[in-house]
């Protein structure tokens, strides 16, 4: 999508839609300074739907006007930013997204967006959450929607808005046009994990999965290696092999690598820490013999969104350089019921010879994980391993569709993890994580039982988890079931896969201290 940085007056900006963010208005009403001049020049028509109280730029406000000729642009679109000492990067995401969806709803083919007067965000800031929010409110999955030639002509024109960014000339454009650039890869990274997750499960199955990964991949960059069942089979991956052994769709174990070292390293590659993200990929999760309700299997493509986010956020560790070796790992399966399907009791032997006793094989998710985990210790001795997964319905029960539980064994990392949150409006929250956890989930004929009862589900969840990890190595375990998809809609999101965890995991991969 083409987002540009320009430095020319409001009054001069073509568009079909020129969007104002405000913050909240002062008792007297009295517009900025910068926008005072563009209301003369439209006729007075921002301040007299402002006099009668239809505008004061309280939050989520947008009010739609219509200017005299005397600027180039069609529209004026006021959007409230609310109070401006609250004023951040999720407000101006938020409003960049309301306009692009007023454009498109115009058949505006280009949008101008003014940066909004003051210094609560740097312009470099403000460049990088403009774009994404035009990026992101941009999005549709609509591939599947069928269509004559003059509609889906309609609807290509409807889809494509230039959009120019305005701000004063000087550092703050140069600043702008950085931060610009990083928003619309990261958006853009974004949309390729809510594009997977969206894919239908006829569609998506593990190989489709597998080859889309591998696609991006060539496409950005990043050194690829897909291990088929055999190979699974020579690795002892019993855990996650027994999840897909059900379905006629074979698994398949994904592995990204974005700076990879050289065999024969320098003593500036040596440098370079080696992070690992490990992704559930479930392209669609029956429950298996353990079967869901019907209700309950709806949106179930939707369990491979740990695997989508991974994949889209290697794009953009790709593409913005990321200076750490990181390598994602995306365990791809689907769980079915059959004949061959893995059963309640069975005991399965994992990649790190720990045994594990079978209570329930709808939870499936943590058995992949568990071999994917062992995978990235023996492979990579990573300085930190994050893994993402829809895991447990308990977190909704807990946090509803308003955060991803973080827990691990490192308290640090998971402050800087929901620091990353906070920074790029992708909300986490901390969960205890105890020895006392840890011990419920041993089994009596087993190492390791799979599930640990009702209480404490997503803690239990990770206790599982927590037996393949080293305790030496820093690992956060971040369960997104409740924000993974929606049925809310907002500025910069429409009913669907909501590719989180891309954002937050690249500006604590760009930023944190490793």
């Amino acid at each position: 999508m083409s987002v540009t940085v320009e430095t020319r007056s409001a009054l001069e900006a073509k568009a079909g839609v020129l969007a104002i963010p405000l913050a909240k208005l002062a008792e007297n009403k009295r517009l900025p300074a910068r926008i005072t001049a563009l209301d003369k020049a439209s006729g007075g028509r921002i301040q007299q739907v402002v006099a009668a109280g239809d505008f004061d730029g309280s939050k989520d406000q947008v009010v739609l006007v219509r200017p005299d000729e005397g600027i180039a642009a069609t529209r004026i679109l006021l959007l409230g930013l609310g109070d401006e000492k609250a004023l951040d990067a999720t407000a101006l995401r938020a409003a960049a997204g309301s306009a692009l969806r007023a454009a498109r709803r115009h058949k505006a083919n280009a949008l101008a967006i003014l940066s909004p007067a003051g210094r609560r965000v740097r312009a470099a800031a403000a460049g990088q959450a403009l774009a994404e929010g035009v990026v992101l409110g941009a999005y549709r999955f609509d591939r599947h929607q069928t269509s004559d030639e003059k509609d889906a002509s309609k609807k290509k024109a409807q889809g494509e808005i230039k959009t120019a960014l305005l701000f004063e000339k000087g550092a703050d454009a140069r600043n702008a046009r950085g931060g610009a650039k990083v928003g619309v890869i990261l958006a853009e990274s974004q949309n390729l994990a809510r594009d997977l997750s969206n894919e239908p499960p006829n569609i998506l199955p593990p190989v489709a999965l597998a080859k889309a990964a591998k696609d991006m991949s060539q496409d950005v960059g990043l050194k690829v290696r897909i291990l088929e069942p055999k190979e699974l089979e020579k690795l002892g991956m019993g855990a996650m092999l027994a999840v897909g052994q059900g379905s006629v769709n074979p698994a398949r174990l994904i592995v990204m690598e974005h700076n990879a070292p050289p065999k024969r390293a320098t003593k500036g590659t040596r440098k370079r820490k080696t992070i690992c993200l490990v992704g559930k990929g479930v392209c669609f999760d029956s429950g298996g013999l353990s079967l869901k309700p019907s209700a309950s299997m709806t949106k179930m493509k939707h369990d491979m969104s740990g695997g989508a986010t991974v994949v889209g956020a290697m794009r953009a560790a790709a593409l913005l350089k990321v200076p750490h070796h990181v390598v994602g790992i995306v365990g791809a399966v689907e769980n079915m019921p059959s004949g061959t399907a893995y059963r309640v009791d069975d005991v399965l032997t994992s990649a790190s010879g720990k045994t594990i006793e079978i209570t329930n094989t709808d939870a499936e998710g943590r058995l992949v994980l568990a071999d994917c985990l062992d995978y990235a210790q023996k492979n990579y001795a990573p300085a930190a391993i994050i893994d993402l997964a829809t895991l447990t319905g308990a977190v909704i029960m807990a946090l509803g569709g308003w955060a991803a539980a973080v827990l691990g064994n490192n308290e640090a990392l998971s402050k800087a993890i929901v620091a990353a949150g906070e920074a790029t409006g992708e909300r986490y929250w901390p969960l205890p994580l105890w020895e006392v956890h840890r011990d419920h989930m041993r089994s009596k004929i087993a190492d390791l039982r799979q599930t640990g009862g009702r209480e404490a589900g997503t803690t239990s969840a990770a206790a599982f988890l927590g037996h393949f990890v080293s305790d030496d190595i820093p690992w956060a375990h971040l369960d997104i079931a409740g924000v993974a998809d929606t049925e809310r809609g907002t500025s910069t999101h429409v009913a669907g896969a909501t590719g989180f965890g891309v954002r937050s995991l690249l500006e604590w991969l760009r930023n944190g201290k490793f």
